[in-house]
């Protein structure tokens, strides 16, 4: 079994970490006398051009060049080829001009990788032609589509705005191929990932990234769930790897009263060094807040947990976020690549800066990352505090003792978790779950959208997978290499009728294998532990098949530990909350939260 992959049309495959200050082109300072040492760089260039054995190649000569220049800098600075600007450019703007869908390779004819529609943006371009999740695109514009890469993907079916382009589709449970005929149009990317109550009073936002959107989605979001009944909110910036300051100063200012420090910018350049502040009038200053954060977790992200945690507007549940402060400003070079560079470092309003220490290259800054996280999986958050030297260590508005150097801790620690979930995360990591119930709903999509076909809610509150779905997940992933004894699959507690979808009818091949060669054995024990868990894995997956990601993350909110953590700390929460803004001097450091 191959295993998936996925992007979008978008270039949303890129990830982003940064936070920037303006985006494209970018006037460079008024020109300075080279120094000595470019000289010589010049010199050598020539040299070099001129009598080298063979011709070079100035452009890659030049783009290693920079690179090199990139390098001795901060591990976030980076050179970015031309070929990948546009495809950045798109995430930071929020749209795109193409079809409007997100795809997938999967396993096709003579085993080579055909295009499987994952999402199609509601009222896009794909949407109104008729295209559906789980279509396979399997011709464009007359020529085959099998075997395809990513890259000619993008080119043959992004294009401007009003252009056409005629697919073929194979859809499972439905008739041969169908012939579609899509007109191109500027294509929204939401940045607001899922907007719902999760009880009478309870409301969930999660964000994916700050673009150009953001505030206007965070905004129209917050004021729909306050009128839904929103009491208290549980913001969600897990995976949230960054994006534009502004937006994040916007998000955070949502939340908190007049004239309080968001965040302060130091630099060498006065123009770089600013102290940005909330103004009056945010949609929800008031109530019970909480923020959920984890590793990846970064930059423009960090900005609004550091805020909301320093004037003890939120409380902050989950794992160490990335720890970036730095900002960066992107400029644009006359071949089309670019710069980000590091203009400043932003602190938090306690003063804190979140930046890891970076040594002299980026194994050891990467190093000194996972050291962090696997202490506060070791530990619990009091012994963090009480460990932290005294020059990190700092004070919210209340007198909360919050530290820097190296992410934000929350006030609520969640360590991950190494054998409650093993299984799971066996099972996503590998791709096994995704691809058997893709399978699976391939058999019986026609009949799951007959009964479920406009009712989001009710998918979410009534349906659940059938009782011999796990057993056969287990079969499935037996025979890709996965090692779980027959006793094991036996503890799932239910005959299996039979193996959904395309079963390989062998046992595992010893490629497969592999992957599972240094994994211990699933054990009885963790198949019927973690059946209600992934039983309700495999359902959002059905759910995004069917609705888009919105009911995706509905769907798994339920069995997330974080989320059950974070509703289970209303009480302190609460607390915060009422005591906010606080105007007295700050008490003695108190160490509150300590899970």
């Amino acid at each position: 079994m191959k295993h998936s992959t996925r992007t979008t049309l978008s270039g949303l495959a890129l990830i982003v970490i940064g936070v920037a200050l303006g985006l494209g082109l970018a006037a460079s300072r008024s020109p300075q006398p080279p120094p000595e040492a470019f000289q010589a760089f010049q010199n050598a260039y020539e040299m070099i051009r001129s009598e080298y054995v063979e011709p070079i190649d100035s452009e890659r000569v030049a783009a290693s060049a920079v690179r090199g220049f990139v390098d001795e800098l901060d591990p976030h600075s980076a050179y970015i080829p031309s070929d990948r600007m546009e495809a950045i450019e798109e995430s930071f703007r929020a749209s795109f001009q193409g079809i409007g869908v997100s795809y997938e390779f999967v396993d096709g004819p003579a085993d080579q990788d055909t295009i499987a529609v994952v999402t199609v943006v509601p009222n896009g371009p794909s949407s109104k032609a008729g295209v559906r999740p789980g279509d396979r695109i399997v011709a464009v514009n007359g020529r085959s589509a099998v075997g395809w890469s990513h890259d000619r993907v993008q080119e043959r079916l992004k294009g401007p705005e009003g252009s056409r382009v005629e697919v073929v589709l194979q859809r499972p449970g439905g008739p041969d191929s169908l012939r579609v005929r899509i007109t191109r149009d500027d294509v929204p990317i939401e940045t607001v990932d899922a907007a719902y109550m999760m009880d009478e009073e309870t409301g969930y936002l999660r964000l994916n990234r700050f673009a150009r959107t953001t505030y206007r989605e965070v905004h129209e979001a917050l004021v729909r769930l306050k009128e839904d009944g929103m009491q208290r909110l549980v913001l969600d910036l897990r995976g949230n790897a960054g994006g534009y300051m502004s937006m994040a100063e916007k998000v955070a200012d949502e939340f908190l009263t007049d004239d309080q420090v968001i965040v302060s910018a130091q630099s060498r350049h006065a123009e770089y060094s600013e102290t940005r502040r909330a103004t009056s009038g945010g949609v929800f200053e008031e109530g019970p807040l909480t923020v959920l954060v984890n590793g990846r977790t970064a930059s423009a992200s960090e900005i609004v947990a550091g805020a909301l945690q320093d004037h003890d507007r939120a409380l902050i549940v989950g794992r160490r976020t990335f720890g970036k402060g730095l900002v960066q400003r992107q400029f644009q070079l006359g071949d089309g690549s670019g710069l980000r560079v590091t203009i400043a470092r932003f602190y938090t309003p306690s003063g804190r800066l979140i930046q890891t220490p970076y040594g002299d290259d980026g194994q050891s800054y990467h190093e000194h990352k996972h050291d962090l996280s696997a202490g506060d999986s070791l530990t619990d958050r009091g012994d963090l505090l009480r460990k932290t030297p005294d020059s990190l260590r700092h004070r919210t508005d209340a007198g909360r003792v919050v530290v820097g150097g190296g992410g934000i801790l929350p006030d609520v620690l969640v360590p991950a978790d190494t054998a409650e979930h093993r299984l799971r995360r066996l099972l996503e990591g590998h791709g096994i779950v995704h691809d058997f119930v893709r399978r699976w709903v391939d058999v019986r999509v026609a009949s799951l959208r007959e009964a479920w076909a406009g009712r989001p809610s009710s998918f979410v509150d009534a349906f659940a997978m059938p009782e011999d779905a796990y057993p056969s997940l287990l079969r499935y992933a037996k025979r890709h290499g996965m090692p779980i004894p027959d006793a094991a699959r036996a503890a799932a507690g239910r005959p299996e009728s039979r193996v959904y979808g395309p079963d390989p009818g062998s046992p595992a091949d010893s490629q497969a294998a592999e992957r599972f060669a240094d994994r211990p054995p699933v054990t009885s024990e963790e198949v019927a532990r973690s059946r209600r868990n992934i039983e309700t894995v495999m359902k959002s997956y059905v759910g995004r098949r069917l609705f888009g990601t919105p009911v995706w993350h509905r769907v798994r909110n339920s069995v997330d530990p974080i989320v059950a953590k974070a509703r289970s700390a209303w009480s302190e929460a609460r607390m915060l909350a009422s005591r906010y803004p606080v105007v007295s001097p700050p008490q003695p450091a108190t160490d509150t939260y300590s899970e």
